[in-house]
């Protein structure tokens, strides 16, 4: 059976090019893709295209684990919507809605069968709030 998609969002306090740049260029993406200050992401590429494909490595900050966040984009329509597939087949959408000098940030992904369903939300609002006080703050 299929679980029902999972949505975090957030609101930040910029403008749509500077919030599109920083979620989609990988010198921005390596200061706010991760969940803790225990973890950090040491490389990111990023080709933000239909058909494109990106990767992150995530990893903590002890080195005892890493892994990649990888997937290819099915859709990119710049400054509104990215749509990409992870490897295992799940989706991802994310869509950007220009509020002036806010934009709102709305990420819709499938959930994966190992950790309950809280703590994968727990976890990308956690990347999502950090998405946030990095565009802020840079």
């Amino acid at each position: 059976m299929k679980q029902e998609r999972i949505t975090v969002e957030t609101t930040v306090e910029a403008n749509l090019d500077k919030v599109w740049n920083h979620w989609t260029q990988p010198e921005h993406i390596m200061n706010w893709n991760f969940a803790s200050d225990d973890w950090h992401c040491p490389a990111a590429e990023n080709d933000p295209v239909t058909g494109g494909r990106f990767r992150s490595t995530m990893a903590s900050k002890d080195g005892a684990m890493s892994f990649d966040f990888e997937g290819v984009y099915d859709d990119v329509v710049f400054g509104k919507r990215i749509a990409y597939s992870m490897p295992d087949g799940r989706q991802v959408t994310v869509e950007f809605e220009d509020l002036g000098n806010r934009v709102k940030v709305t990420e819709s992904f499938d959930p994966e069968q190992t950790n309950p369903v809280e703590m994968q939300q727990a976890g990308w609002q956690a990347i999502m709030d950090n998405f946030k006080k990095y565009v802020e703050k840079n």
